[in-house]
Parts: C-alpha cells; structure tokens; sequence
C-alpha cells in the first residue's frame, strides 16, 4: 500500500468481513450520502453511481493519501430494484415477490486514489434463484430483525433462513463486497495481492470463486 490508507466507506459488518481477506490493514469510514434512485436510472447505473458518490464523500474527509473503496448492492427483479426494506412489512413483501424467482443482485464497487483523483468502477451481476420458502419462514426471519439491512430483505449467508436454492456467479458479491475483484481493482492502482490472499476469499463461507485462478 506504500504510504496510502486502504479506507472502506462502508460501516457493513459484512463488507469488513470480506474486505479482510485481503490481509491488509483498513479504515473504516461511513458516507452517509442520499441514496435515493434517480427517476429512470437503470439499475446498474444507479448501483454504480452511489459507489461512486460514497467514495468521493469520504474522499473529501480524508487528509492523508488514501484508496478510498465504497461499494453499493441492490438486488433486481422485473427491473425493480429492492433496497433496504424500511420495516417488516416491506420485509415481508419483497420476500414474497422473490420466493421461487430469479432475480439479480449487482455489487457496483469503486475505488478511489485521494491523490491522483483517479477513480475504476465495476458492477457485476450476479443471477440468484430463491427456494420456496414458506410464510411462517419468513415471519420466523423478519423476527430475528436480519432483513432490515440487507438489499432485498435477505442474508444468503442466514445459517437459519438459507433464502438461496441456487447461485450462478460469486457468492461474495451476493454477501456485498466481489472480492476478487477488489484484489483486482487494486492491482491497477499499484497494490500487490498474494495468490495466498485470493485463496483465503476463494475458500471464505466454502463457496467457489468465479475468478479464482483465471
């Protein structure tokens, strides 16, 4: 890293979780940008946007050379998109649209350099199809307050709940940070990444990585 900070702008516990992978030491700092969807914003524009703006918010705050990372998941369905649900009953309502169904989950991911003002997004998708639970289930997991943080109302790493039947592409994108990816964004802004690294995400929650060893 040399003598720039490596700064999450992000307070999700998860993000950390998976950012540490990585082995490098880091910041955390929150954006708290409005995160409203523009009218008529594609999904991924949208996801990509707010990862951007998170980063240039806590650029502004930050006086030391740093890489800034930020990163916004959503979770589409029928081109709608599913944020944080605002209470259980809108819990309850995006899990019945997404009971049975296709949907797909974007993880937009920006990085950001403080001092060349530089700036890499990327947006992968990530297609995931939910079991059919039940309505009991989902009361069950609403009263454990688990959905109200999460994109779409849902965990897919809930030891309980288990939402997901089947998952086409990277499992840590899903949890809300790809990171491979992350390795990879910051290979172009001149930080090593040992293959040892890339093998701790690769194994992390024993789901394979779709850009391991590519």
């Amino acid at each position: 890293m040399g003598e720039r900070k490596l700064i999450l702008a992000s307070q999700s516990p998860r993000r950390s979780e998976l950012l540490a992978q990585l082995g490098f030491p880091f910041e955390t700092v929150v954006s708290n940008i409005d995160e409203t969807q523009h009218l008529c914003e594609p999904p991924d524009t949208y996801a990509q946007r707010l990862s951007q703006q998170k980063a240039q918010a806590v650029a502004e705050r930050v006086s030391e050379p740093a890489l800034i990372l930020a990163a916004d998941t959503i979770v589409v369905e029928g081109g709608e998109v599913f944020g944080k649900p605002e209470d259980g009953v809108e819990a309850a309502k995006m899990l019945h649209r997404l009971r049975g169904r296709t949907h797909t989950v974007i993880t937009a991911i920006t990085v950001l350099d403080t001092e060349s003002g530089r700036m890499i997004t990327e947006a992968p998708l990530t297609p995931v199809t939910m079991r059919n639970y039940s309505d009991q289930e989902v009361a069950d997991y609403i009263a454990t307050g688990d959905p109200m943080d999460k994109a779409g109302a849902y965990a897919i790493q809930h030891p309980d709940f288990h939402p997901v039947e089947v998952l086409e592409g990277c499992y840590a994108t899903v949890m809300g940070l790809p990171v491979c990816r992350v390795a990879r964004l910051l290979e172009q802004f001149g930080v090593e990444i040992s293959k040892q690294a890339v093998e701790a995400c690769h194994n992390h929650k024993g789901h394979p990585c779709t850009l391991y060893d590519q």
